[in-house]
């Protein structure tokens, strides 16, 4: 039994050899690839998704998302600079809490980071597909999953192999076209606030919130509400754990893990407030609800097409960058498992380059099978759902350290722990609850598989290493 809580201790530089990760990484990077991971899908798609569940009380459901992840992101930065190494909040429950919390956190994150990059590669293919058909004539059925009545998504899965790619080519050369890509990206976003603003009508407000707060079935059996929709827009919000996954690839991670994730926070959450207003005070929600790309749709009903393309364009140059941020997360998290003897220490070898090459390739594999065949709406429930069990585990670290260790050396230090570390329990509690039931079983038969694993093969590898 007291192996289940066995607690990790961390050295400043984790592993020798072939499982020890360059350090290429510094504070604009971060921040970089935290706005990269952050903006992305969530406003580009998911505002369609929201708008179904919300009405114009989606602006609501992205304030109240983006409350709980600001909390969330406190605790992140505190922990990331006491705990400086690469694993995320899977980590920091081996170091505060134990082994068991750990490894259910650690599989939280692999389903988390794994249908995270699928659903961005499915959201970048819904702006992809139109654009391949209207300049090559690329058949939909080779654009779309069954669920929008095709064979496979082959654009999701192409651009998986092309990040894949670029992150096996190194670190710090792809935080680089990240930024680039990230600059392309905001630049789309003031366009569309540029253009749409002037088009701003209250009555589209009318009325404000139609299917009310809390979650609620609707007529056409659909769970819907303020709180329903936050809890699917609580997807556009995180990105910033990524950061907390590069603690030891960071030069200086005193500094640039706390700059990096409440930098990149700040920043996005002014950017989304910004797009939503825009977005719903120029159309009425019911014309872009559920849309693959609502913000370009918005335009061209707006009578501004050449806008609506540059929209489109750029997303689909720019959206990669939410899928590199992710699935560096997602490797990095396998990477360190596997260092832990949790998964086959295979998978931690690391390239001459200082990138986990093998862990990469098995990542992109299960990403890309996801991608091709699974809708949109369900990768981003069934990933909220291992995000906010993540999220939840670094609040309650916080805490623990506050009271088993308060005066231990803190780079940063959490306005308000109990305060902070409280709204974001309690509100990714609520948001959980809020997801759909189907998603909320999907997550328990997921973790019943992990626990089986765990006590089957990564508990005993483990306690060998």
């Amino acid at each position: 039994m007291s192996s289940l809580l066995r607690r990790k201790t961390i050295t400043t530089e984790p592993g020798e050899g072939e499982h020890v990760l360059a350090r290429t990484l510094s504070w604009p990077h971060l921040i970089a690839l935290g706005v990269g991971a952050i903006v992305g899908t969530g406003i580009l798609t998911l505002i369609g998704v929201g708008a179904d569940k919300a009405g114009p009380a989606v602006i609501l459901s992205f304030a109240i998302a983006g409350l709980i992840c600001a909390c969330a992101a406190l605790a992140y930065a505190e922990m990331a600079t006491m705990i400086p190494a690469s694993g995320s909040a899977y980590t920091y429950s081996y170091v505060v809490i134990g082994e068991l919390i750990a490894w259910i956190v650690g599989w939280s994150l692999i389903l988390e980071y794994t249908l995270v990059v699928s659903a961005v590669a499915v959201g970048w293919s819904g702006y992809a597909a139109p654009l391949l058909q209207a300049w090559i004539g690329a058949p939909m059925a080779l654009m779309q999953g069954p669920e929008l009545g095709g064979i496979v998504n082959l654009p999701a899965i192409a651009i998986i192999a092309v990040v894949a790619g670029m992150l096996i080519l190194g670190t710090r050369e792809s935080a680089t076209v990240n930024a680039i890509l990230v600059l392309v990206k905001i630049a789309a976003l003031v366009v569309f606030v540029a253009v749409a603003l002037p088009y701003f009508d209250p009555a589209n407000f009318e009325p404000f919130s139609p299917f009310g707060f809390g979650k609620s079935i609707a007529d056409d059996g659909v769970e819907r509400g303020v709180m329903a929709a936050a809890a699917i827009i609580f997807f556009a919000f995180y990105g910033f754990d990524a950061i907390a996954t590069a603690a030891e690839e960071a030069k200086n991670p005193d500094r640039d893990l706390k700059i990096g994730i409440v930098g990149s926070m700040i920043a996005c959450v002014v950017i989304y407030m910004a797009v939503a207003a825009a977005a719903v005070g120029a159309v009425a929600y019911t014309q872009f609800a559920n849309s693959p790309e609502p913000l370009a749709l918005i335009l061209r009903q707006l009578g501004q097409p050449a806008a609506a393309t540059y929209l489109a364009a750029s997303a689909v140059i720019a959206l990669p960058t939410v899928i590199l941020a992710f699935f560096y997360g997602q490797s990095r998290i396998f990477f360190t498992m596997a260092r832990d003897g949790m998964l086959p220490a295979g998978l931690a070898k690391v390239s001459s380059r200082g990138t986990p090459v093998r862990i990469t390739l098995f990542t992109a594999v299960i990403v890309a099978i996801l991608a091709g065949v699974v809708p949109l709406g369900e990768l981003a429930a069934l990933a909220n759902a291992g995000t906010l069990a993540a999220f939840t585990a670094v609040s309650v670290c916080m805490l623990i350290m506050r009271r088993r260790a308060p005066d231990a050396p803190r780079t940063f230090r959490t306005p308000l722990p109990w305060v902070v570390g409280g709204i974001a329990i309690l509100g990714c509690a609520y948001l959980f609850i809020s997801l759909p039931v189907k998603t909320q079983l999907w997550f328990l038969i997921w973790n019943v598989a992990g626990l089986a694993v765990y006590f089957l093969y990564a508990r005993r590898r483990a306690l060998a290493t």
